[in-house]
């Protein structure tokens, strides 16, 4: 994770919260959803979504969080089969902090593929987990891993017929994330604390490096959704009938 303080770009026009019913032209859902979120390494989905998904989490929705790698190149000096072991204990405390469960897709920390083995193997894991919302990583970001991630997904999401609604997340955007113009907010201002335990059970990579920077984004964009603390997304333009988001109004 980078450690640079530069400020946040404020996007223009975002969507907020209590519009995102019209943005995607679907009703508001009563039932139970699934909703994963993918990330390149463990810490990404922790640090992109995690007030998000423990929100969801908390009205009763099933979370499941798909790391694509075990960032075995995260510990520098380390032996990357200790670090892939580190980094996986790591993850499953975290996601049990999210009260989510962990999958692993067992690509490697660095080396990530999205050819046409690599995407069908993907495809097959995230379908296996029948997604209503799947959450991942903006595709225009400097880390060839997280543009993997974010390749991966969006194949999935075609090879499935747009079965599931698709939204992207950002992180550490201007140092990581770039052109990210969000188009709906998620208020997180009674997870953001759940959502940092979650970041801080990575201690292999000195949260303190870069968690003060996501403090700093969720602050910001708290503010262009008139509220504490908020976690933004670009949610894909659905075509009816598609799954729906379990949003109030």
């Amino acid at each position: 994770m980078a450690t640079t303080t530069t400020p946040l770009s404020v996007a223009a026009s975002p969507v907020p919260q209590h519009r995102l019913q019209s943005l995607l032209d679907i009703d508001v859902p009563t039932r139970s959803l699934n909703i994963v979120c993918v990330g390149a390494h463990p810490d990404d989905p922790e640090s992109g979504c995690g007030g998000t998904l423990a929100k969801f989490a908390d009205d009763g929705h099933k979370i499941q969080i798909v790391y694509l790698t075990r960032g075995e190149a995260g510990i520098r000096g380390e032996l990357w089969d200790s670090t892939a072991q580190t980094r996986t204990s790591e993850a499953l405390a975290a996601c049990e902090l999210l009260h989510g469960s962990t999958h692993f897709a067992n690509q490697i920390d660095g080396q990530t593929r999205a050819d046409h083995d690599a995407c069908r193997q993907f495809t097959e894991l995230l379908l296996s987990l029948n997604p209503d919302i799947v959450f991942t990583h903006w595709p225009f970001d400097t880390h060839a891993d997280h543009r993997t991630a974010a390749q991966l997904t969006y194949q999935a999401w075609q090879w499935s017929g747009e079965a599931f609604v698709l939204a992207y997340y950002e992180v550490m955007t201007g140092v990581q994330t770039h052109h990210f113009q969000p188009n709906c907010f998620m208020d997180i201002s009674s997870t953001w604390r759940q959502k940092r335990s979650a970041v801080y059970a990575h201690n292999s990579q000195n949260p303190d490096r870069f968690y003060p920077y996501h403090e700093a984004m969720e602050q910001q964009r708290g503010a262009e959704a008139s509220c504490a603390r908020a976690e933004a997304f670009f949610v894909i333009r659905e075509k009816s009938p598609k799954p729906l988001l379990p949003f109030t109004i």
